[in-house]
């Protein structure tokens, strides 16, 4: 054993954290010199005396020197405490500093929201989630861009979003994500359509050989109805939005593949008929996803969890 550490002192060298008492004893220094009692700093401070003096000899260990003595008539520092408080307060002064710079970026962070979404879940739910966002965070600003899945991934990569939503069978590169939902791919078409009245469900090769309204390439919707049908889907016409397709659809220009969450009021007031179909796999995951190594924070945290609830 070295004579430094014979002597109860620190070995020089090693990281600051080892040779510089932390915030909380340094913090509890100054509290003694400014009461002069170290039960009326432990007071101060909320934890009891037995649990400041244990710190206040740690310090003095820490450092090898004696901080305060002690005594029925109350506490005093030592010269070399007196020395070390001074060092302390302007620890703690810049330490107060860094806090509310630390406090500001958060601030800033938490004064807006970037969202990017593929469409179905733009349009069907981010309207929700976005209330009761703001019922929570109601200073924080919110800007939405809707897109396909590819767009959202090119967004989230360039640091143009804080939290994105894709609606594909796989996890763009570069993105790690959470499965929020589940959804699923139907047929549908308007009420004059031959397909509305069948009575059989369609098989894959059918749906495969006949022109549909199609959602554009990129999109969730079409990575899941291309999956399913071996790239064979055949477009007969191609729009960039649900909302489009939804239009095209009920105003009989042909079959279309939708989710169901875009469609419940067109099924249920008959502007457009559900055509059963088997054989075919249109199940699909919602997911919010984020920057791999980079988990939301924040609203973005907030937000996904009320996603999720």
């Amino acid at each position: 054993m070295s004579r430094t550490e014979e002597q109860g002192e620190m070995p020089a060298g090693g990281s600051l954290a080892h040779r510089v008492p932390d915030l909380g004893g340094l913090e509890l220094l100054l509290a003694v010199a400014r009461i002069g009692s170290l039960g009326g700093a432990a007071r101060e401070l909320g934890i009891t005396q037995p649990a400041a003096s244990s710190r206040i000899r740690s310090m003095e260990r820490q450092l090898g020197v004696a901080l305060v003595d002690r005594s029925p008539r109350g506490s005093r520092l030592t010269d070399a405490g007196a020395l070390v408080t001074d060092w302390a307060r302007r620890i703690v002064e810049a330490a107060e500093a860094f806090d509310v710079g630390a406090q500001a970026l958060r601030d800033r962070r938490d004064s807006r929201l970037r969202v990017a979404a593929s469409m179905t879940i733009a349009e069907y739910l981010l309207p929700g989630w976005l209330l009761a966002l703001r019922a929570q965070r109601p200073d924080t600003a919110v800007s939405l861009h809707a897109g396909n899945s590819t767009v959202v991934a090119e967004r989230l990569l360039a640091d143009e979003a804080d939290v994105g939503f894709v609606e594909g069978l796989t996890v763009p590169t570069g993105l790690d994500s959470v499965v929020i939902a589940h959804d699923r791919l139907i047929v549908v078409t308007a009420p004059a359509h031959p397909w509305a009245r069948r009575r059989r469900s369609l098989a894959a090769e059918e749906l495969a050989s006949t022109p549909l309204i199609l959602r554009e390439k990129g999109s969730g919707t079409r990575q899941v109805l291309d999956a399913a049908l071996g790239g064979l889907a055949r477009p007969l016409i191609e729009l960039s939005s649900t909302t489009a397709v939804k239009a095209a659809a009920v105003s009989g220009a042909g079959p279309a593949v939708l989710s169901e969450l875009a469609v419940g009021e067109e099924l249920a007031m008959r502007r457009l008929v559900r055509v059963p179909v088997e054989g075919v796999a249109l199940a699909r995951d919602l997911r919010a996803v984020w920057p791999t190594g980079h988990r939301p924070t924040g609203p973005a945290r907030d937000l996904l969890s009320l996603t999720r609830g």
